[in-house]
């Protein structure tokens, strides 16, 4: 989907990684993770996963029910190789071993998705600077939009960078120094209003002007459904549904999120190719 052909022949250490970040909880960065991961599955790549967030270890609980929901079922699902890094406060031990894995995966995936915590965490930071893609969820709603930029509430305008776009910053140029490499930056607006509310459009046009001034390409994502939090507790996607032996009485809402999703993966592919152009 992003910079890898399926089926092709690996390269060691050429693995396209893919980091879900946002110093915000609560933004959907797991549901993203996953539906990402068992998309890049299903299109034939061998897909290794990372859960540096593994003290909450949303990610790691939702492919260990995955692995549940296989075995009681006795179906094959297609799985990650995942590893949690859970932080033991001593940054050189923990980054480390986040090098190992790095170095472990890169030796037979074709892409590495990472996920982040929600807090400002030398162990993100590490994470987000192997970023070959940085996909950052963010809820449409002023709070959210306070960690990527300050907004002047006289004049409705943005005022400047905030702390997360100040920290991407500075990880692109922590990119740059050490291996020439570069970070495509994709935000992805979650749980959208489907009215046209007036937050709404002022909250459109805050976010390309950020866009345009701190450099990353927008997305709409996903809308809020109780699908993707029914789906958690068995470890399943939307793209898994009625396929490999899972058996869904499909439902509007089913096909409804569905559609959302592959307008999101299909998104995501066509952003990070275009940041890539620019």
């Amino acid at each position: 989907m992003v910079d890898a052909t399926p089926g092709s022949a690996h390269v060691p250490g050429s693995a396209h990684v893919i980091v879900i970040g946002n110093e915000k909880g609560g933004s959907g960065k797991s549901t993203v993770a996953m539906h990402l991961i068992i998309s890049l599955l299903r299109g034939g790549l061998r897909v290794g996963t990372i859960d540096l967030d593994a003290r909450q270890a949303t990610l790691t609980r939702y492919i260990e029910n995955r692995h549940a929901y296989a075995k009681i079922y006795g179906l094959t699902l297609p799985m990650p190789d995942h590893f949690p890094i859970p932080p033991t406060n001593n940054q050189a031990t923990d980054e480390g071993k986040l090098l190992d894995v790095m170095t472990h995966l890169r030796g037979h995936c074709d892409t590495i998705v990472i996920d982040t915590p929600g807090s400002d965490h030398y162990l993100s930071r590490a994470g987000h600077s192997f970023a070959d893609t940085l996909i950052t969820p963010l809820n449409d709603s002023f709070i959210d939009l306070d960690v990527l930029g300050r907004v002047d509430p006289e004049t409705m305008k943005i005022k400047g960078p905030s702390h997360y776009s100040e920290m991407v910053w500075e990880i692109k140029k922590r990119r740059a120094a050490r291996d020439g490499g570069s970070i495509s930056w994709v935000v992805l607006r979650n749980r959208l209003s489907h009215v046209s509310a007036r937050n709404k459009q002022v909250m459109e046009k805050l976010i390309k002007d950020l866009a345009d001034r701190i450099g990353f390409y927008q997305i709409q994502g996903l809308g809020e459904r109780v699908i993707y939090r029914e789906l958690f507790l068995t470890g399943l996607t939307l793209l898994d549904l009625n396929k490999d032996g899972v058996k869904v009485d499909m439902s509007m809402s089913h096909v409804a999120a569905r559609q959302e999703l592959r307008q999101l993966l299909d998104a995501i592919g066509k952003a990070h190719e275009k940041v890539r152009a620019a």
